[in-house]
């Protein structure tokens, strides 16, 4: 009796110790990473925006290829988005789904939309998200993307 009784002691320790779990605050945290990303890149800040990813070892599928790591991405955004605000374009995430995998991973899909820029486009991400260091960052990055004609965009449909 003494043996279940420190056993059963033991187990309820253990479980006092166990940190809590608020889906709907982890949930909150990650939509802030994606709100962060979307200022930063509309303000130009590709650094910003990048810190929402694992760095280095992100993995970005785009274009039906895994493309560079998390510094070849930083590159490429600097490299065709870079300078003029006007060739970056504005960036909007839009109707974002979470749905929660545990304590440190969540699934994300939303769609996004950029406008303007030398490549408007819009299209869908899939992100997973890993909470690395008490902080949510997406591990892996796909995107499926079309580019919109700047007279099919929908600034330019709101301007008929």
């Amino acid at each position: 009796m003494k043996r279940a009784t420190a056993l059963l002691l033991l187990l309820l320790a253990a479980c006092a110790r166990a940190p809590s779990y608020d889906a709907a605050a982890e949930e909150r945290a990650i939509r802030q990473v994606i709100a962060d990303m979307e200022q930063a890149w509309n303000r130009g800040d590709f650094r910003g925006y990048m810190a929402g990813f694992k760095n280095p070892d992100v993995v970005f599928v785009s274009r039906g290829e895994f493309q560079r790591d998390w510094q070849g991405t930083l590159d490429h955004y600097v490299r065709d988005y870079g300078g003029d605000p006007g060739r970056r374009g504005r960036l909007h995430f839009f109707d974002i789904r979470v749905e929660m995998l545990g304590p440190d991973a969540a699934q994300l899909i939303s769609r996004y939309r950029l406008e303007g820029g030398g490549h408007p486009q819009d299209g869908i991400n899939t992100r997973l998200f890993r909470k690395v260091e008490g902080r949510w960052v997406i591990a892996l990055n796909h995107v499926s993307s079309r580019e919109v004609s700047p007279a099919n965009s929908p600034s330019a449909a709101a301007n008929r």
